[in-house]
């Protein structure tokens, strides 16, 4: 007997492929919700690269990548099913335990945290309001559309959620305790002088700071085009 399907299974990319039941305000809503993560990697952390190089966010940029390979092994490892949902997301041929979504905005919503507290100064001071009524409700609501849409278990999304806490207050400890010190080497190296590498961390105020010396600089050419 012939094949009817003459061409091999076809698999699709799942990055931004979401479902939701059709008619569904509330599912609509949350499936752009987990798309967070990818919005944060490539609008966040690839446009913090071109535009300000700066190490700190790209050191919280490794953190995270580093966060989902511990994922992906643990999942490989474990291989625990997702829920029963999955035939209809037509997900069931990859592992649920612990939820890779949960993890990342755990890990992205502690990091940011300790870092807003770390550079305690005027500006991040009113910056931790952004970080309470922004980053932690995105986070939960992450983790609720994960369970809401079937693609995960609560304790799936619960294990991701708790693990990514971790490794992002770990990940924080490492970066800017035995790191940091080696920040300046980076900036001087060939590597950083070549994509003009920074480290603004020690700046209270950052913004100030490019501001006031925007301004300087463009003073300074006045005068020289002046004279």
């Amino acid at each position: 007997m012939s094949n009817p399907h003459p061409y091999p299974t076809l698999k699709a990319v799942t990055l931004t492929h979401v479902r939701y039941q059709r008619g569904d305000q509330l599912g609509h809503f949350l499936a752009w919700v987990s798309l967070v993560p990818i919005f944060i990697s490539l609008g966040g952390f690839f446009s913090h690269f071109i535009f300000r190089r700066e190490l700190q966010g790209m050191f919280f940029a490794i953190g995270l990548l580093i966060s989902q390979f511990i994922n992906e092994v643990i999942k490989t490892s474990v291989q625990q099913a997702r829920p029963e949902t999955c035939a209809m997301l037509e997900m069931c041929d990859s592992h649920g335990w612990p939820s890779s979504h949960s993890q990342y905005m755990f890990f992205f919503a502690v990091y940011l945290t300790l870092l807003t507290y770390h550079r305690i100064g005027a500006l991040f001071r009113k910056q931790m309001w952004i970080v309470g009524f922004v980053v932690w409700p995105m986070a939960i609501l992450t983790m609720y559309s994960r369970v809401y849409l079937g693609y995960h278990s609560v304790v799936q999304v619960f294990a991701g959620a708790a693990l990514g806490a971790v490794l992002g207050g770990g990940w924080f400890w490492v970066v800017n305790n035995l790191m940091w010190c080696r920040f300046r080497a980076i900036e001087e190296s060939a590597f950083g002088r070549f994509f003009y590498v920074k480290d603004t961390s020690h700046i209270p105020n950052v913004l100030k700071f490019e501001y006031e010396n925007a301004r300087a600089a463009r003073k300074h050419v006045s005068y020289r085009r002046a004279d």
